[in-house]
């Protein structure tokens, strides 16, 4: 019999959230949900006097209503329907109210998981129907919302309760009145509870964590919410907590997780050790996989089953799975006949009932032939496009380019009184055929796997011979200009590979102008410091040369623009472009240790910049002997949800005196300003974030206080996103990645 489809209305104005919600059911594949989204509170009750649900979904924070009130109406409406609110992490408070009010459960965004929600759905559902049981009289329902899995109470500074609401265990409010945690719980699990509740006392931030009781009758586990109490002169006078049992939910949870992972990769490699490595379970998958049947291995110890020697990197993964609970990466692991296996691992470790580890969850996914194949791929696209086609039109070229060459060189010669613009044609004719035979010659020793010859070389004047090349040859409707310092550093390097590589990108800015425009080659020294360097996994710590390439063509769309180092790929017309030449830039800078990075917006031009590797020669600079811009210990919001981004630019701000805080979407960006607005001198803001972009954040940051110092921050350099910047106030960008250094003077800038 097919399972019954869950229907749900989703009452959720932000767009973002109904996609991500949307995305997260569809990896559930054990139950059918019907999902109807509304943005309003009206087009919700429409609805619902249209049609009956088995769930509500719904945001207290919607364009026609906010707060506890959208609750009420809804709940009023459809009494018989089970609601789940959806909430943000600080708003946890209302959506317990909301709960005392009637709904079923509440989901906090951003930790919500396809199961998490269809448990939660399943779970309310079953809960309304038994609350509809109960509600047969006003008597009935008091008592089914008194006896409602709520506990409430504050504690003063000395963690005496002083108020209680709906106590559960077993206690009553006349037994806890003026009394501490350690007289009415076991002393450890009091102690436990009173160190939550003292640091939440000094630093003044709230926290939810789990908490367990232990009793004569079993071990109880509690959602535990601790929030400072402060008085009207905002001290901190106590803490309000509230607790919730979720002892039959943990343990179920456990339950699924541990036949969700049986149940979802059966045609993987499936193991369960103790932690003596024992083998305790090994599924179908792991004896397709490893040859050894589940009668040959149980007992056994995996180690010494699978491997040849003492590995290093399950040592690692066995350290991190103890102290973390989960690991995942490749492993090399034999088989039953000794054949060797790369595998796609992922460790989890299972605990019993009181939280004590127990076993090891290993599952491993067989990725020797995608690697295999990786590497064909690989060596194909190298020998295939490049190596064959170079080789079978190296000849006819070089026919091609002979001629040509005689030509430019003979025709000086038959007329010598021609004029001095004459000549300069014919060098120029001259100089650019013996470049192509050179190209040829270089091509094909690249095919070959055979690298050109590095010297080194001053960029500033290939670019000046260049520039003076494409004035002479492009239309002249098309400006160049040029910018190179005349301190630019050295790099080592084969001159006909970097001039090839700069002229594929002159020519491909020409075809992006079809009417004309600036093209603009320019250059600079940079110096890449470590923090650069974590966020751009290609720059190394040290010198570079970086050459922009820049026009004010048609742009490239952005669903093309990763597509465009691919070999053969190419937009222009048949006869017009092979879609090798940008293939070829990035294999020519890469051979020489560099990279590229390419911006680019449809109707605002594209910018190629060439990064390489400075000189030897160059005296390598150090952060040391740099004199960076210190703080004075003021406070600085970072607001970022890439977690390595956060810890270096956290480490790097108080390496140089400043203090930082770190806030992981534009919600508890607000949410953390809001509460320590005085303080915080500055804000770094990152435009691209979950739950709540960065733009609407800053417009909420300038509502609360109209003179916040903000700096933008993007790994997106869209002029129309800097316009938009611009637009609310904001002066200061600074582009990811960026240096200390960078950072540092955007700092001092902002806050002048």
């Amino acid at each position: 019999m097919a399972a019954k489809i869950i229907k749900v209305l989703l009452v959720e104005d932000n767009p973002g959230d109904v996609l991500l919600l949307q995305e997260f059911l569809k990896e559930v594949t054990t139950t059918r949900v019907e999902l109807m989204p509304v943005e309003s509170l009206s087009q919700a009750l429409n609805y619902l006097a249209k049609a009956s649900f088995d769930v509500i979904l719904l945001d207290l924070s919607l364009p026609d209503s906010q707060g506890l009130e959208t609750f009420v109406i809804t709940h009023h409406q459809a009494k018989a329907t089970p609601i789940i609110v959806l909430t943000g992490i600080n708003d946890e408070t209302l959506a317990i109210r909301a709960m005392q009010e009637g709904a079923q459960d509440y989901l906090v965004k951003g930790q919500v998981t396809g199961d998490l929600l269809v448990r939660s759905m399943r779970y309310a559902i079953e809960r309304q129907r038994a609350d509809d049981a109960l509600r047969h009289s006003e008597e009935r329902f008091r008592v089914a919302l008194k006896n409602s899995p709520i506990f409430v109470y504050h504690q003063d500074r000395e963690l005496r309760y002083t108020w209680v609401y709906n106590p559960s265990s077993g206690l009553t409010v006349e037994n806890m009145l003026g009394k501490q945690d350690s007289d009415i719980m076991p002393a450890e699990d009091a102690q436990h509870q009173i160190s939550i509740k003292n640091r939440v006392l000094t630093t003044g931030i709230g926290t939810r964590e789990e908490v367990s009781i232990t009793t004569a009758t079993g071990t109880g586990y509690y959602d535990l919410t601790v929030e400072p109490l402060r008085n009207e002169s905002q001290e901190i006078v106590g803490v309000t907590c509230a607790s919730i049992d979720i002892s039959e939910r943990k343990l179920a949870e456990e339950k699924i997780r541990e036949q969700a992972a049986l149940l979802d990769v059966t045609t993987d490699a499936i193991c369960v050790r103790d932690l003596n490595n024992q083998i305790l379970f090994w599924n179908k998958g792991a004896e397709t996989l490893y040859g050894w049947r589940a009668q040959e291995v149980w007992g056994k110890n995996a180690s010494e089953l699978l491997y040849d020697e003492y590995s290093p990197e399950m040592e690692t993964a066995l350290l991190q799975v103890i102290s973390k609970g989960k690991w995942q990466g490749e492993l090399s692991k034999l088989t039953k006949t000794n054949k060797e296996v790369l595998v796609a691992s992922r460790w989890s470790l299972v605990c019993d009932q009181q939280g004590s580890p127990k076993s090891i969850l290993t599952v491993d996914t067989d990725i020797t032939e995608k690697k295999q194949l990786e590497a064909q791929l690989f060596r194909a696209q190298r020998l295939e496009s490049i190596g064959t086609l170079a080789s079978g039109i190296a000849h006819d070229l070089n026919n091609i380019l002979t001629p040509i060459l005689a030509g430019a060189q003979l025709l000086p010669l038959k007329f010598p009184d021609a004029d001095e613009r004459t000549h300069h044609l014919l060098e120029i004719l001259e100089m650019n055929a013996k470049r192509g035979a050179d190209l040829v010659k270089q091509v094909l020793s690249f095919a070959r796997g055979v690298e050109g010859k590095r010297i080194t070389l001053q960029l500033r004047h290939l670019i000046m011979e260049l520039a003076k090349i494409l004035k002479e040859t492009l239309p002249k409707s098309i400006e160049i200009c040029t910018d190179v310092p005349q301190d630019l550093w050295t790099v080592s390097g084969d001159s006909t590979q970097i001039h090839q590589v700069l002229m594929n990108l002159c020519v491909n800015a020409r075809d992006a102008m079809p009417n004309g425009g600036t093209l603009k080659i320019s250059a600079e020294n940079v110096f890449f410091d470590e923090n650069y360097a974590r966020m751009n996994l290609e720059a190394k710590i040290g010198p570079y040369v970086v050459i922009t390439v820049s026009d004010a063509g048609v742009g490239i769309p952005a669903e093309i623009l990763d597509r465009i180092f691919e070999p053969f790929f190419t937009t222009k017309e048949v006869g017009k472009g092979t879609g090798l030449g940008l293939s070829t830039v990035i294999g020519i800078i890469k051979s020489h240790g560099g990279f590229v990075k390419v911006y680019s917006e449809v109707g605002n031009g594209t910018r190629f910049q060439v990064y390489l590797p400075a000189a030897e020669g160059i005296e390598k600079l150090s952060l040391d002997s740099w004199t960076l811009p210190k703080g004075n210990g003021e406070l600085i919001l970072v607001v970022d949800d890439e977690p390595a981004i956060q810890e270096i630019t956290k480490t790097s701000l108080e390496t140089h005196n400043y203090q930082a805080i770190i806030a992981n979407d534009g919600i508890e960006a607000i949410a953390l300003y809001a509460k320590h607005m005085d303080e915080i001198s500055a804000v770094l803001m990152d435009i691209m974030l979950p739950t709540l972009d960065g733009l609407t954040a800053i417009r909420t940051l300038q509502k609360i206080n109209p003179q916040v110092k903000i700096i933008a921050t993007s790994g997106l350099m869209s002029n129309n996103k800097i316009g938009t910047i611009a637009d609310i106030g904001v002066t200061t960008f600074l582009p990811k990645p960026y240096t200390v250094n960078e950072l540092l003077l955007a700092l001092q800038k902002v806050m002048s």
